[in-house]
């Protein structure tokens, strides 16, 4: 930044101008600091990313000023009585186009299937499927505790273990080679296709062995730049964009921004200021409908004004309710307070899956929140796979 500065002060010839211009020239140069400021630190941590992934960057930081994306986890591979039927989407059917953004997890990899019954070989092929038509895939890595082989609610200690120089250290990369090889594969000819990748989510909380308590925050932050600096820098890989995802429920509100940050490894090694809340849409607490939605507002614009702080993507990585109880969930809960609230600028929200009559996120046909759902796809700040375009281009429009 200093050189910037000598440099644009160096191409100013200040002692032909006249005195009365001075101030306007400090503002114009002050002004181009800033833009240059700006411009360097909006490019994504893989300086070698693919030109899809840094045009897929790109364009989900410009869609904030136009909406906010809906996503769906596993929304293509199976549904509420469902499964594994090609071209079917819960979402997709009650609205008529599927989601912008769909959720994928690589639990379980080095099996035929990941921790929710999806077939890797098929995962891959929707993931193709879904660039193909010009949306986005975003995956999640529920990764067995390594140490004790059992599953990531596990909380065995392990982080210590993994990092380089412990005992479990040789393991652990083995599985990172199962991941760069999975994501390696995620082609569509000869284009990988980009991906959100979004690994080690909800670490403030105790329940995944990566969580808080079950290592030290120091620990954390190694473990996921050695994820990153291997799956760039060894595995080559330049088609990620990765997310950063604390919970929602271990933050303090009354200091929100530095309980977000909990364990943040920086600014080098993340790209989507992400967020897990599904405490407040609607799950039973001691709080009454609009105390958690102030709350709801409180959190939305931390994440908002961090993501703008350091130039980057703001996102709901994760939320929903179970069963979607409230059948003007989707309007009053989610809709309503970024309506009333412009300032809020995210690229894009995700529920969770559609597993049972008991367990989903979204609605399906027949549900008592499909009417709901249709006026919150055709409200013009929600972006569906119909609504956007040209989203691993650069310069062209993005919304149809």
């Amino acid at each position: 930044m200093q050189l910037t500065a000598i440099k644009i002060h160096q191409e100013f010839n200040f002692k032909t101008m006249n005195v009365s211009c001075f101030p306007q020239r400090i503002s114009l140069v002050v002004c181009v600091l800033m833009v240059s400021v700006s411009l360097s630190a909006q490019t994504l941590i893989d300086k070698n990313a693919s030109v899809q992934t840094k045009a897929l960057y790109s364009n989900l930081k410009k869609l904030t000023d136009k909406g906010v994306m809906f996503g769906h986890q596993d929304g293509d591979a199976y549904g509420v009585k469902w499964k594994a039927e090609p071209g079917r989407s819960d979402v997709k059917e009650v609205c008529g186009s599927y989601p912008a953004i769909h959720g994928w997890d690589l639990g379980n990899l080095g099996r035929a299937n990941n921790i929710d019954g999806v077939d890797f070989v098929a995962m891959r092929q929707m993931i193709k499927a879904n660039y193909d038509r010009g949306s986005i895939n975003t995956i999640s890595w529920h990764v067995d505790n390594p140490v004790s082989k059992k599953n990531a609610w596990d909380t065995t200690r392990a982080v210590k273990h993994i990092l380089p120089g412990g005992s479990s250290h040789g393991y652990f990369v083995s599985q990172l080679d199962l991941v760069a090889d999975f994501l390696a594969n995620c082609t569509s000819g000869s284009v990988k296709v980009p991906i959100i990748f979004r690994p080690y989510h909800e670490h403030n909380g105790n329940w995944f062995w990566w969580g808080k308590g079950n290592c030290t925050e120091q620990e954390y932050i190694q473990l996921w730049k050695f994820t990153v600096d291997y799956l760039k820098n060894k595995k080559n890989l330049h088609h990620l964009i990765y997310a950063f995802s604390p919970d929602r429920s271990r933050m303090d509100l009354n200091n929100a921004r530095a309980s977000y940050l909990y364990a943040y490894p920086g600014d080098d090694y993340v790209d989507v200021i992400g967020l897990d809340d599904y405490m407040d849409v609607g799950v039973p607490r001691n709080k009454t409908a609009d105390e958690q939605q102030a709350d709801f507002v409180k959190v939305l614009k931390t994440v908002t004004s961090i993501a703008k702080e350091k130039n980057k993507v703001g996102a709901v990585t994760e939320t929903g309710l179970e069963a979607v109880t409230r059948a003007d969930w989707f309007t009053g809960v989610v809709l309503a307070p970024l309506k009333a609230n412009p300032d809020i600028k995210l690229s894009y929200l995700m529920v969770w899956r559609n597993a049972t009559e008991k367990h989903h996120y979204a609605p399906y046909p027949g549900h008592s929140s499909e009417t709901d759902f249709k006026k919150f796809y055709s409200d013009p700040l929600t972006l569906f796979e119909s609504d956007i375009q040209n989203m691993y281009t650069s310069g062209k429009p993005l919304v149809k």
